[in-house]
C-alpha cells in the first residue's frame, strides 16, 4: 500500500486541530465581543407608559358624553397638571414625569380630540372649550378642596395653562410653568402651520416606523421618550390600512388664532409663580422681555434641545419644575408661608 495515500493518525489530527483552535483563540483575544446588532423594529419599538406613570384612568365629564384620559404618578405633595402641545399627548410628559413623581405628584391628560379622551366633538379645540374641560377634570378628581395645582403646559397646552390661569377660577392654583409658546412667535408661524402639517408624513405601516419618523426627523430628538408618546398619537385606519394622526389638526384651524392671541399680557397677569421655558432666546417678545426684565417671572433657556423640551431632556425638564415648586415653597397644600 502506497504510504502517500494513509490518513493522519487520531492523535495526530488532535494536535493539529488543538494548534488551530489555540492560534485562533490567540488571534482574537485582545478583539471586545460587539454587542448584538438592533433591527430597525426593535431599535423603535414600543414602551409601555407603566414604566412611567402609575396609574391611567378615565374622567367622566357629569352631564355630557365627554370622557378625559389622564395618567398619574406620585403620591404626596402639590399636584403637577400636565397639558401637551397639539398633535401630542399626555404621554409627552412620561419620561419627565417618572422622576417628578419622587417629590411631588404629577397628572397629564390627553386634551380633548388627542390621546384615548372622546368627545361629543373633538374637532371643538376653541379655547374657551378646551379650559372649560380642564376645570371640569379638576373639580371632578378632587371636588370642592383641590390640592395645590402647578399648570403646567406645552406649546398649545401652554396657552390653555395660562388662560385657565388668568381666568383666576382655580383657588388652589400655585404655580404656572409655560414650555416653549410666547404670543409673539406663535402668531408669526399660524400662516405656515397648515403647510408643516401637510408636509408631515401622514400614513404608517407600523407604529414602529411612526417612532423611527419622528426621531429621524428631528420632532423628538429623545428615542425612549418618542417609543413611549408617539403610539398615543396614531389611530389605525381600517379603510386605509394604516396608521394616521389621532388629532386631525387640519381642521381646527378656526380656532388657532385664539389659542395665542394676547397671550403675553394674559400670562404677565396670571398673580402666580411664573416659569417660562424656552428653547431659544429668538422666542422671547417685547412685554414678556420687559416684564423679565422686571422679575414678573423666571425663564430658563434650555439649550440643545427641539420644541418638545420636555421629552427631549426630560431629565432637566424635570429638575427645573422640581426646583421651580422648591424655590417658591409650593407645598401640598398651596404657598408655605
Amino acid at each position: 500500500m502506497d504510504s502517500t495515500n494513509l490518513s493522519s493518525l487520531p492523535e495526530e489530527e488532535d494536535k493539529e486541530e488543538q494548534q488551530r483552535q489555540h492560534s485562533s483563540l490567540c488571534s482574537f483575544a485582545s478583539v471586545p465581543t460587539r454587542p448584538p446588532t438592533q433591527c430597525s423594529s426593535q431599535k423603535y419599538s414600543p414602551l409601555d407608559w407603566r414604566g412611567f406613570f402609575d396609574e391611567e384612568k378615565d374622567i367622566c365629564i357629569p352631564d355630557l358624553n365627554d370622557v378625559f384620559h389622564v395618567y398619574m404618578a406620585g403620591t404626596e405633595g402639590p399636584v403637577v397638571f400636565c397639558l401637551h402641545g397639539g398633535g401630542y399627548s399626555g404621554l409627552s410628559f412620561a419620561l419627565s414625569a417618572n422622576k417628578i413623581k419622587e417629590r411631588t405628584r404629577v397628572v397629564a391628560m390627553d386634551l380633548r380630540g388627542h390621546g384615548k379622551s372622546k368627545t361629543d366633538n373633538d374637532l371643538d379645540l376653541s379655547i374657551e372649550t378646551m379650559c372649560n374641560d380642564v376645570t371640569a377634570i379638576l373639580k371632578e378628581m378632587y371636588g370642592e378642596s383641590p390640592p395645590a395645582i402647578i399648570l403646567v403646559g406645552h406649546s398649545m397646552g401652554g396657552s390653555v395653562a395660562v388662560h385657565v390661569a388668568a381666568k383666576k377660577t382655580l383657588p388652589s392654583l400655585a404655580g404656572l410653568v409655560v414650555v416653549d409658546v410666547v404670543e409673539g412667535t406663535a402668531m408669526a408661524s399660524l400662516v405656515h402651520m397648515q403647510k408643516i402639517l401637510s408636509s408631515r408624513m401622514q400614513h404608517f405601516s407600523s407604529i414602529e416606523k411612526a417612532i423611527e419618523w419622528s426621531v429621524r426627523g428631528g420632532s423628538i430628538r429623545n428615542i425612549d421618550s418618542a417609543r413611549v408618546s408617539i403610539p398615543s398619537t396614531l389611530t389605525y385606519d381600517d379603510s386605509k390600512r394604516c396608521y394616521v394622526y389621532r388629532a386631525r389638526l387640519e381642521e381646527t384651524e378656526q380656532y388657532w388664532r385664539d389659542w395665542y392671541d394676547g397671550l403675553s399680557e394674559k400670562f404677565l397677569s396670571c398673580p402666580v409663580s411664573k416659569l417660562l421655558l424656552l428653547a431659544g432666546t429668538d422666542r422671547l417678545d417685547r412685554s414678556l422681555t420687559i416684564g423679565q426684565m422686571q422679575g414678573k417671572f423666571q425663564m430658563v433657556v434650555v439649550r440643545h434641545t427641539g420644541h418638545a423640551i420636555q421629552e427631549d431632556v426630560p431629565d432637566e425638564f424635570a429638575t427645573l419644575v422640581i426646583n421651580f415648586i422648591s424655590h417658591n415653597r409650593i407645598g401640598p397644600n398651596g404657598v408655605k408661608v
